[in-house]
């Protein structure tokens, strides 16, 4: 495949998987948790690098692609991780304990808790939460990348 097919082809990936998260959110009524909101910057970054390489076709473009969709596929395992209570998340948007807290600071960390949790799947699909679906088909994106790294022009 030529480097253009597989840039859009990329890029496009991570549109496709920014604008589902973005149909959950403002249609399907699912609000994103700070772990989500993570995820979506990469993804961000790869659809802008790949308007770049399809500009100005480097090799560069392409592993920096590549590392945007590694980035989000990370961050989208740590939060399936999280969500599986397989380790502690951030104490930003996870239930932390509350032994040894004084009534006012229970009280102060009720009161500025999240809305949304990112240590409850919110929705998921055979089994994988959005996170994961994120995490593996990011993994994919990946692949996609590299394989444009490999056909990039040379200079």
């Amino acid at each position: 495949m030529s480097f253009r097919l597989l840039t859009l082809l990329a890029a496009g990936g991570s549109a496709a998987l920014l604008g589902g998260a973005l149909l959950f959110q403002y249609v399907g009524g699912l609000p994103p948790c700070p772990m989500c909101i993570w995820q979506r910057w990469p993804h961000l970054a790869a659809i802008v690098l790949g308007a770049i390489a399809l500009a100005m076709p480097a090799r560069i473009w392409a592993a920096l692609g590549a590392l945007a969709a590694a980035t989000t596929a990370a961050i989208g395992f740590f939060h399936m991780g999280v969500e599986l209570q397989w380790w502690q998340g951030p104490t930003t948007c996870t239930s932390a304990p509350i032994g040894g807290l004084s009534s006012e600071q229970l009280l102060d960390q009720i009161l500025n808790a999240p809305v949304v949790r990112c240590d409850e799947v919110a929705w998921s699909l055979f089994g994988l939460s959005m996170a994961g679906w994120n995490g593996l088909l990011s993994l994919g994106l990946v692949a996609l990348w590299l394989l444009a790294f490999r056909a990039a022009p040379r200079r």
